[in-house]
């Protein structure tokens, strides 16, 4: 082993369930709740649905299978993970650093954007909406991206919140206010839901979001529906960055983890789903394109809730919705970026703490300031922002660059190698990972990966 390792007694889930939730709270995003639907409205329902399902299972679960070995083997964060882990004298922890870019690069826009939910049910709660024309409440969303001091007043807001949980411990914190924030997120969408499917119409979007129709995908390309359902099974888990590895760090060896991923990713795909469940019904009720993308959040749905019988008290509890989905996956990461300064140098909670909220803080301002004061700087062209540039990063670079370092990593012998990760990953009661695909996932997914990589470049500088 390498010197210099600080070797500190490491903290437990107390519960199964605790594992469960804060893992499936760390995958459960704003990529579930806000780009699944829209991108399922946008490729045609059902049938969309039935592919992203299919790549879901081949792509990304057996990844996060490999993020959680890699974490619970070396009982650390990726900060370290690869230092132990890997074949003396090769280099794969200098891949740590990527690791640690992504978590910090997701965090720089993902505060800003859960202090949008947070400002949205604000405003929502305080019936800023009533009365206001359709031209009204999309002028709404862009006001607000213009005032820099309100931005980073909620990004504040949500950082405090993010490392205050984490300042109480795993079990104490993280673990208890995840699971409070998971149960909370799930019985309102079961709220939603039911409010949605009763409007009247709701049956035409519940037809076009349940009923496949191939032919709607001979109408979008089928090699651009094939790529969109890849890309959106293969991000929405958050894979590559080590963000998952950690909570493999904190459980035992009771379990496989393929049984603990499949888990996950069930979870993950019901609210995603249900999401669509709460979406697709109220926009056919009231006579609204699903595919409009982003704009359907901010824009589109406020003018439903505007119209609806209740519609303050339903847009309020959508945002709580939307806060909780992106909170979770901040609380994730603030413990993960945490656990970065515990391993690496040896702090302390509370230090790491410390240092983080002032590194964060300073660190989400470009965002902030990318759609006001900074608007004039367009880092992709046309009319990108400060936050497509830090998304198009980790989306399109770090994440999938990041999941063929592990793929490889457990798969080669100049690496953990497949032996080493089989047997971490087939310790304990429950499903075993198939040895089977051993063939796919050393060599064939791995291309797979690259393909998207390489499609993400084409799409966003190519493609007409």
């Amino acid at each position: 082993m390498k010197l210099g390792v600080n070797f500190v007694k490491r903290e437990k889930f107390s519960s199964r369930l605790g594992f469960l939730l804060i893992s499936a709270g760390c995958a459960i995003g704003l990529g579930n709740v806000w780009r699944f639907p829209y991108i399922t409205g946008k490729y045609g329902g059902a049938a969309f649905v039935l592919i992203y399902l299919f790549f879901l299972l081949i792509l990304g679960l057996p990844i996060m299978v490999m993020e959680f070995s890699v974490g619970r083997a070396s009982q650390k964060s990726a900060a370290l993970s690869f230092d132990l882990l890997e074949p003396k004298g090769t280099k794969w922890h200098l891949y740590k650093y990527g690791a640690m870019l992504g978590n910090y690069m997701l965090m720089m826009f993902y505060t800003t954007v859960c202090g949008w939910m947070m400002i949205y049910f604000v405003k929502m709660a305080s019936g800023e909406f009533i009365g206001k024309t359709p031209e009204q409440v999309g002028a709404v969303f862009n006001e607000m991206l213009s005032r820099p001091g309100q931005l980073t007043v909620w990004m504040i807001v949500v950082v405090l919140i993010g490392f205050g949980i984490c300042s109480m411990g795993l079990q104490n914190g993280v673990e208890r206010v995840t699971k409070i924030m998971m149960v909370c997120l799930l019985l309102v969408m079961v709220l939603l839901v039911f409010r949605s499917v009763t409007l009247p119409g709701a049956s035409a979007g519940l037809a076009f979001y349940l009923k496949p129709d191939f032919s709607k995908i001979a109408e979008q390309g089928i090699s651009d529906v094939i790529f969109a359902a890849m890309g959106q099974s293969f991000f929405t888990l958050s894979l590559g960055i080590g963000a998952m590895a950690i909570f493999g760090s904190y459980i035992g060896k009771s379990r496989t983890l393929t049984g603990e991923s499949i888990n996950i990713t069930l979870l993950d795909t019901f609210v995603a789903f249900m999401a669509g469940m709460i979406i697709f019904p109220a926009c056919f009720a009231f006579g609204v394109n699903p595919g409009e993308g982003p704009a359907l959040v901010f824009v589109t749905l406020p003018n439903i809730f505007n119209t609806m019988v209740g519609g303050q008290l339903w847009g309020a509890l959508f945002f709580v919705f939307m806060t909780f989905a992106a909170l979770s996956t901040v609380v994730a990461v603030f413990e993960n970026i945490i656990s970065f300064g515990m391993d690496l140098w040896g702090w302390s909670r509370k230090k790491a703490v410390a240092v983080n909220i002032v590194l964060i803080i300073l660190l989400s301002m470009p965002c902030v300031l990318g759609f006001n004061l900074w608007s004039g700087f367009t880092p992709l062209g046309g009319t990108s922002t400060i936050q497509d540039l830090e998304d198009f990063i980790i989306s399109n670079n770090l994440l999938p660059l990041g999941s063929v370092v592990y793929l490889l990593f457990c798969t080669q012998k100049c690496g953990w190698g497949w032996d080493n990760f089989i047997k971490e990953a087939d310790t304990g009661n429950g499903i075993k990972f198939p040895k089977w695909i051993r063939f796919y996932v050393t060599w064939i997914l791995p291309l797979i990966v690259l393909v998207i990589f390489v499609q993400g470049y084409w799409t966003k500088f190519f493609a007409a």
